[in-house]
């Protein structure tokens, strides 16, 4: 059920009975790609904020695991989600604790200090497997940039400046809130009715912000441009990191995305075969999406190559052997025995994704708010059906895609970081 309540909140309830829980998600449009200038890390800060602790007995995150549930956040470059799930009679509590963050919102100095000195940490110990996704993501895409944020900048961070950003962006219409479990859709309603029935956007305010707002960062829509030239990285161990541009789903539909996260995964089941053949790479992966989860942020997203190199191998010994493989499919389909296998492993992956009544939530808000155009549902149980509907056809044609799509290339040098 989705309908969207005189509040302006769109509402997604799915029924699931005899779980005895039930999981909240409530996604905002608005993540790192929205941070203001001089503030990167302005989104992930008001997610912290959004869990008050000036009164740790009263507190968000006290209610939630005194009714026996768990809570959690996360910010991305374009949204951010909170996920709640607890036993469902405690629904009516979380839905009234998330409405009443949400009109209350105001945190002490005092508060955004000790937040900020966290995701300080956070930063810190990111790593440098968190700092190659970033610096591969913004070779790809100019102006895309991380969540975490920079320690620097969110260190004079104020109160005005976060509630300035809460107020801008954690609005009713940039809002999903996804409900799973054990629950009555009709009740649902009834309480989000009741418990946000006072968080309006003035109309004033949607004229005059609405525009801005919901423009898309000019990034979003890069065209195709001329593959990048090798930058050199810092990096555990002696490699090379190489970028490619995955289509996006808005623009293009969801069968040729998904079509090059098959195609990832057949080249993937092929490494063990390819490191023996090349002799230049001692291990290799391939990873989808960024950070390693497809269909979790719209356009840009990417995909990630990770090569170590055989000693005496240089970068381009390297990276020959990988654009070949990408020919080599580009030029004859995967049979039928493989692509059936690399589906499978997709799909299983899907469902057991899917058990998880947060990870539903969390999926529901995201395909209602991210991926409004993709021309298919992304809702959790179609997304297997879209897997099983790609062809061999389309997996050689998502290798052509890559050949020709934007890709930055990046030297690893073994150093410890």
């Amino acid at each position: 059920m989705s309908l969207r309540p005189e509040t302006g909140v769109r509402l997604i309830t799915e029924e699931m009975p005899g779980r005895g829980l039930v999981a909240v998600a409530l996604t905002v449009g608005a993540g790192g790609d929205d941070d203001p200038a001089g503030r990167h890390g302005m989104a992930h800060l008001v997610e912290h904020l959004m869990f008050p602790r000036d009164d740790e007995a009263d507190g968000f995150v006290a209610l939630v695991q005194e009714a026996g549930g768990m809570c959690n956040a996360e910010t991305h470059r374009d949204h951010t989600v909170f996920h709640t799930v607890v036993p469902a009679d405690a629904l009516p509590d979380v839905l009234a604790l998330e409405a009443r963050r949400l009109l209350r919102f105001g945190p002490s100095a005092a508060t955004l200090r000790s937040e900020a000195a966290v995701i300080g940490e956070e930063i810190r110990a990111a790593g440098a497997g968190n700092r190659l996704w970033d610096t591969v993501l913004a070779a790809l895409h100019p102006g895309a940039r991380d969540a975490y944020g920079t320690t620097a900048e969110l260190r004079d961070a104020t109160v005005e400046e976060a509630e300035t950003f809460f107020h801008r962006h954690y609005r009713p219409e940039r809002v999903v809130l996804s409900v799973v479990g054990d629950v009555d859709a009709g009740r649902v309603e009834e309480l989000v009715r009741r418990e946000f029935g006072a968080w309006t956007t003035p109309a004033a305010e949607v004229d005059a912000k609405a525009g801005p707002a919901a423009e898309a960062p000019a990034h979003r829509e890069a065209a195709r441009r001329t593959p990048g030239a090798a930058s050199s990285l810092p990096y555990g161990r002696n490699g090379v990191a190489i970028g490619h541009a995955l289509a996006d789903p808005n623009r293009w539909g969801l069968g040729p995305y998904l079509a090059q996260v098959v195609l990832c995964e057949v080249l993937r089941r092929r490494i063990p075969g390819l490191i023996a053949r090349t002799g230049a790479w001692d291990a290799a992966s391939v990873h989808t999406g960024y950070q390693g989860q497809w269909l979790a942020s719209a356009a840009p997203d990417l995909a990630l190559v990770l090569l170590g190199r055989a000693p005496g191998a240089d970068s381009e010994e390297a990276v020959g052997p990988w654009l070949d493989a990408l020919a080599d499919v580009a030029t004859a389909p995967p049979d039928e025995p493989e692509l059936r296998r690399a589906v499978a492993v997709l799909r299983a992956s899907c469902y057991r994704q899917a058990d998880s009544l947060t990870a539903r939530a969390v999926t529901h808000g995201r395909a209602a708010l991210l991926f409004t155009r993709a021309g298919g549902d992304t809702n959790p149980d179609a997304i297997p059906a879209h897997l099983a509907a790609v062809t061999a056809a389309g997996v050689s044609e998502a290798a052509r895609d890559l050949l020709v799509a934007p890709r930055s290339v990046h030297v690893l040098e073994g150093v410890a970081v």
